[in-house]
Parts: C-alpha cells; sequence; structure tokens
C-alpha cells in the first residue's frame, strides 16, 4: 500500500461507528481509510464506498449509518493510497489516476469526485497538506496544487487550484508533506524540503520560509545509511534510516530544531505522523510502539512506549487522540472471532504468559512460551506434531525462522491477527506453507492481491510461482494486462528492427521450453 505504515489494521477498531452496517458487508472490506473530521472510504474487491455524512455530502450522496454509500466513478478500480487534508480528501487508484472531493468550493469539485490528473499522465504517490496536493508522477517528477501562501507548491503564484504546477523535480521516490511544507526523497538518498519554515521544519539550519525547493544537507557525517521513509507532522519532520535510527527537525521535545537532529529510538521498523499532529509514533518490534510530541493534553518530552499488545498505527493512535484514525489506506483482515470477549481475552492470556505455560519455542536467545493444549486445537501441523516427534518435550529450538517472524505467528493463533508487508511476505508465506496453515496462507494471498504494483511486481511473481498460488493468476493477468503489456506494447514499437527481431527469437525460444516443459 503506497505510503501507508500499516500493512494491515483491525477491522473491529472500528465498531463503534459500524455497529448498525451489516456483518456481511464488513467482511467484505479490504481496505479502510478513516479520518477524524470527514469520515471513512470503505474498499471491497472491486468498488469503493463512502461513509459519513461530511464525505457522502461532498458527493452529493445521503449518509446512511446502516449501510456506506457507492462511489460508482470508483466501480473496478483499486484504491492504492488515499490522503486528506483541510476539508478534502484525495484518492490514487491503479491505473494512476487522482480524484479529489471536498467540501470546499475552492477545489472545485462540484460535489462530485473531481479527476485532478490531466491526459496520459499516471501517478504512483500522493500527499498533501492543509490546503496543497502533491503527486508524484510515474517517471519520477514531482507536481503540486492548491495553496501556495508559503510557497508549498513552490513559484511566485498566490494559488493554483485548477491547473497542475511543475515543482521541477525529477528522480523522486519519496514524497510526504506537514501542514503547509514539504519533503521528497530521490533516488540518490537526497532529501529536499520547502514551504513554511517557522519551527525550523524544513531541516535546512534557520526559519526562513522557502518558496523552491532546497537541499537538506547533513554535516559531521550524521547520516551515513540509506533513508527508508520520510514523514512530516504539522510542525515537524521525520526520515528513518535503514539501520533503524529515526532523525527530526522542527516543533518536538519542547524546542524547535533548524537542523536534523536522532530521536532516542533504537531499531525502529516504521514511523508515522499527521500532516495536522504534532505528535509522532515509532514502532519497534511486533507489537512495541512509541509516541513523542504534542496533542490536546498529553505532551511527551522523550519517546514514550506505549503500553498493551497494540497491533497497528491506527490502533496506537486510538490510545491518544479522541478520535481513530488511519494513516493513509490501510488494508484489513479479520481477527480470530471467539463466541465472548471474555473467552478471547482467556486465550490471548495463554500466549507468552511466563505463569501459564508448558512448552517453549527457542530462537536463539529468546523464547515463547504457549500451552500445548491450545497449539495442538489451533494449528492441523502442531495437533499431528505433539503426537509425534514432540510428544516429549517442553521445548523445541525454530532454526528456519526469525524470532519476529515466528513470534507474529504464534501470536496469531491466539488472536487471529498478524502484519503482513513486503519486508515479511516471503518469510510469512513460506512459514504458511511449511506449517500447513491455510488460514496464513489466506492472508499472504491476499496481501499479494492487493499490494500487485509496478514496485512489487518483481518480488511477488516469485511467490506466486514458487508456492503455486493458482487462486491469483487471474489477479496476475489482469495486472499485466492494464498495466505492463500496453508500455511494453509502445516500447516494442517504437524499438528498431534489430532490436525486434531479437526480442521475436527469444520470445519463439522461451515458448518452445515452455511447452516441452508442459508435455
Amino acid at each position: 500500500m503506497a505510503n501507508s505504515p500499516d500493512a494491515c489494521v483491525d477491522i473491529e477498531l472500528f465498531q463503534d461507528d459500524f455497529h448498525l452496517i451489516d456483518r456481511e458487508f464488513i467482511r467484505k472490506i479490504v481496505s479502510i481509510f478513516c479520518d477524524q473530521h470527514h469520515g471513512y472510504l470503505c474498499m471491497t474487491n472491486g468498488a469503493t464506498y463512502a461513509f459519513g455524512k461530511y464525505i457522502c455530502s461532498w458527493l452529493s450522496l445521503k449518509h446512511d449509518p446502516t449501510r456506506p454509500k457507492r462511489i460508482n466513478i470508483l466501480n473496478r478500480k483499486k484504491i492504492i493510497q488515499v490522503v486528506s487534508g483541510n476539508f478534502f480528501v484525495a484518492i490514487l487508484t491503479c491505473d494512476g489516476k487522482v480524484y479529489l472531493a471536498s467540501g470546499n468550493s475552492i477545489w472545485k469539485t462540484n460535489n462530485s469526485l473531481r479527476l485532478i490528473s490531466t491526459g496520459d499522465d499516471c501517478y504512483k504517490m500522493i500527499a498533501c497538506g492543509y490546503r496543497h496536493l502533491l503527486m508524484l508522477r510515474q517517471d519520477g517528477n514531482v507536481f503540486a496544487i492548491g495553496d501556495n501562501e508559503f510557497g508549498q507548491i513552490t513559484g511566485s503564484l498566490a494559488l493554483s487550484y485548477e491547473t497542475l504546477i511543475d515543482t521541477g523535480l525529477g528522480n523522486i521516490k519519496l514524497i510526504t508533506s506537514g501542514w503547509d511544507h514539504c519533503l521528497v526523497l530521490t533516488n540518490s538518498n537526497k532529501l529536499y524540503s520547502w514551504g513554511h519554515n517557522s519551527n525550523g521544519q524544513l531541516g535546512l539550519g534557520d526559519k526562513n520560509d522557502r518558496r523552491m525547493p532546497s537541499l537538506v544537507s547533513f554535516k559531521n557525517d550524521l547520516i551515513n545509511n540509506p533513508i527508508k521513509s520520510i514523514a512530516a507532522g504539522a510542525f515537524h519532520s521525520l526520515f528513518l534510516l535503514k539501520d533503524g535510527q529515526i532523525f527530526g527537525f522542527g516543533y518536538f521535545q519542547n524546542q524547535n530544531n533548524t537542523l536534523p537532529k536522532k530521536i532516542p529510538i533504537e531499531n525502529v521498523k516504521n514511523v508515522t505522523c499527521k500532516n495536522f499532529h504534532k505528535f509522532s509514533l515509532a514502532l519497534v518490534d511486533s507489537s512495541q510502539y512509541y509516541v513523542w510530541g504534542e496533542y490536546d493534553k498529553y505532551f511527551w518530552l522523550q519517546p514514550q512506549k506505549l503500553n498493551g499488545q497494540l497491533k497497528s498505527f491506527a490502533d496506537a493512535s486510538a490510545m491518544i487522540s479522541n478520535y481513530l484514525m488511519t494513516y493513509s489506506l490501510t488494508s484489513t483482515i479479520d481477527v480470530f472471532e471467539s463466541k465472548s470477549a471474555t473467552l478471547n481475552r482467556s486465550i490471548t492470556q495463554l500466549f507468552n504468559n511466563p505463569e501459564n505455560y508448558d512448552f517453549e519455542f527457542i530462537i536463539g536467545n529468546k523464547r515463547i512460551m504457549a500451552c500445548k493444549s491450545f497449539l495442538k486445537s489451533a494449528s492441523r501441523y502442531f495437533f499431528r506434531t505433539f503426537f509425534r516427534n514432540w510428544r516429549h518435550k517442553d521445548s523445541v529450538t525454530i532454526e528456519y525462522y526469525s524470532y519476529d517472524i515466528f513470534y507474529s505467528y504464534i501470536r496469531m493463533l491466539h488472536d487471529g491477527y498478524i502484519r503482513i508487508d513486503m519486508n515479511n511476505i516471503t518469510d510469512l508465506i513460506d512459514l504458511a506453507h511449511f506449517y500447513d496453515d491455510e488460514q496464513l496462507m489466506e492472508y499472504c494471498q491476499t496481501f499479494i492481491r492487493k499490494n500487485l504494483t509496478q514496485q512489487s511486481i518483481h518480488s511477488l511473481i516469485p511467490l506466486i510461482i514458487n508456492y503455486k498460488l493458482d487462486e491469483l493468476d487471474d489477479d496476475l493477468y489482469q495486472y499485466v494486462e492494464q498495466k505492463t503489456l500496453p508500455k511494453f506494447c509502445d516500447n516494442l514499437l517504437m524499438a528498431d528492427e534489430n532490436t525486434l527481431n531479437h526480442f521475436l527469437n527469444w520470445f519463439y525460444q522461451e515458448q518452445t521450453l515452455f511447452l516441452k516443459t508442459k508435455s
């Protein structure tokens, strides 16, 4: 999912707002966007729905608390990203189109879904601030639209709500935006910023606004690792290195930092913040979340660990904010369902509980505690193994999977939830295959189906082939037909005669080899 820190979120988080909606419909939701002010966008396979009085009114739909409303213009369009600003929501579809809904007439949506992108241009990422929108085109060029009081869409214009502005930036792979400032990361690991800078949120060593992108420099070899992701809050900015270190600048820790400063958390997996909030969240382990910054009556001078077995950034935000929110569009996976909440809590207490266990999994210098009787009831593999190889054992060493991967799996057996992303999909699908776990395999296939993109297809195709995921053949065919084949054919038409002959010879050889293999 583009620019989303959560691979999946528990749909039950939204039960207070969804309690009147038919449960069968809720089960069909495969991804969800929730904004504390505007409402929900819910995506099923093949359709997108609006839920909430504000977002429905923007689209000339009547809000119904018992049933989300279908957005017909998005039928059969896969949504890959949703972002929101001040009374507007922007949507990026799999075919690279950007749509916008708004309750503010300045965006000229005319109570419908406005197509922002024009011509044959295709975009792969979007980001927005209070009253502006950034769009990253497939070729790495960045465009902007909206308000320009502080230079957030670049240049000297006062605003541009009708025409896209070319920022002049190219070779970009990531974009993000705070309230009135923007950051981008190039393919060569260079960070640029521009816009409002009253709190030093541009990281340029001063508090002067910039109307054009400026390079953020790092003194004294501060950064010696590639940047993994970038994020921006209301008046601060963050970037996460691949080695798990976080750096930030702007308003946080009760002061304005105009140059990048290290945040005191190690081994961070992901980090996020909202363009209209002063606090940030970081994920360290499979369920360890930290918060720092300021929200309402809360103030965290240093990063503070949030209590509980949290399952997502949305879950973590619910502990802080009065409103539940997601961070961009987030996939949903049902959690373990029991006949009563009491039973569910009892099962969860069997997991990794030092006061109640009779079996241990040893991974390196760590261990996971569990109960044999429950494991046998939850897994066909464990049922067979405890009657055979492990019958008289009280512990076993796991050699082929990391602690984080195996911890996530054993926890899933207890609470039905597991986090899946591009970093762990290969290990999890292998684990699902080895442990003969149909539920986990279904989760993995759902993730692959939702995340077939130009960036991910090279990593996901080997999984589809190696693990014989025949159920995904139609999805793969549809993606190739709609996204890859047209571009390939266009390039082939422009090729010279020599190149074309080489391709035809290669294609003939591959087809011959394929037919021999099949026979």
